[in-house]
């Protein structure tokens, strides 16, 4: 049997955690087990956790703030042969770990297998993702896999740590990047990874209005990918591609003179882009 430890950073979040656990509760596969890394500074967790007590194992770490801090906090408690990270407002269904450990059992050569995140309706959400399945590089890393789409064995995820300056909550303008960062220390370690389309982890679209949040999260977490790409010896045709690709929608929306926060939004990812790509690597 496949045991897996699934990894959980979670700060403020009371009822996504919830409905997150009860979907895991609904796991059709039960050999898990999971690590809360608990970054609040009460008891906010306790009445929703001790509601599953009994249910599936779950241990309760704390962690100063940051998501790549809790990360590696429950990192160093894992006893599963497969790590995943669920976020804590997504929600697995009822097959996925049945899915994932089946790949898993058949594929023994694996290392790790990445999926697709999608909202309720199954619209993309967090990333624009491939519709084909296969062999996960570090050129198409972006488009086939995310943060909480990711599940590794544990003897390659061990001593991989995550940049504790990247990610959210680290206090960095470095607010995402961090979850690919992971996955390409594991390829060049020699790890193989697939990717499935069908393996699916229900996650809300982030971005729905274009407020100032927003065009914040576009030039932090743009950031932040370009301190990934600029860190990983990519080369000079991939970053010239990905640095211009936001620029396209703001050229086309300039000619029509439309969607101007949207525009605002692609400009802010573009200036964060240039930023995690050429400018200063310090921290703030």
């Amino acid at each position: 049997m496949i045991h897996f430890s699934l990894v959980l950073g979670t700060k403020d979040r009371t009822q996504d955690l919830d409905h997150f656990l009860a979907s895991l509760d609904a796991q059709t596969y039960r050999d898990f087990d999971l690590i809360v890394v608990d970054q609040n500074e009460d008891e906010r967790l306790a009445p929703i956790l001790a509601h599953y007590e009994g249910r599936f194992p779950i241990l309760h770490l704390r962690s100063r703030p940051g998501l790549t801090r809790a990360k590696n906090v429950g990192l160093g408690h894992v006893t599963g042969d497969v790590v995943g990270f669920p976020d804590d407002n997504c929600r697995f269904p009822p097959d996925l770990l049945q899915k994932v450990a089946g790949f898993f059992k058949n594929n023994p050569q694996a290392d790790g297998l990445t999926g697709r995140s999608a909202d309720d309706s199954g619209r993309d959400s967090n990333g624009t993702f491939d519709r084909e399945a296969g062999v996960v590089d570090k050129f198409n890393v972006w488009t086939r896999s995310t943060a909480y789409t990711i599940f590794l064995r544990r003897d390659t995820a061990r001593g991989v740590r995550y940049d504790e300056e990247m990610g959210p909550g680290a206090g960095t303008v470095w607010g995402a990047g961090d979850d690919r960062d992971f996955l390409l220390k594991g390829l060049e370690r020699g790890a193989s990874v697939f990717y499935d389309p069908q393996v699916l982890v229900i996650h809300p679209i982030a971005v729905t209005r274009f407020d100032a949040a927003a065009m914040h999260r576009a030039y932090t977490y743009n950031c932040g990918a370009g301190r990934a790409i600029r860190r990983h010896g990519f080369p000079w045709r991939f970053k010239a591609w990905w640095l211009v690709r936001p620029l396209g929608g703001v050229a086309q929306r300039l000619v029509r003179l439309k969607d101007l926060p949207v525009m605002r939004y692609r400009w802010a990812a573009f200036r964060g882009r240039f930023r995690g790509l050429f400018g200063s690597q310090a921290g703030s």
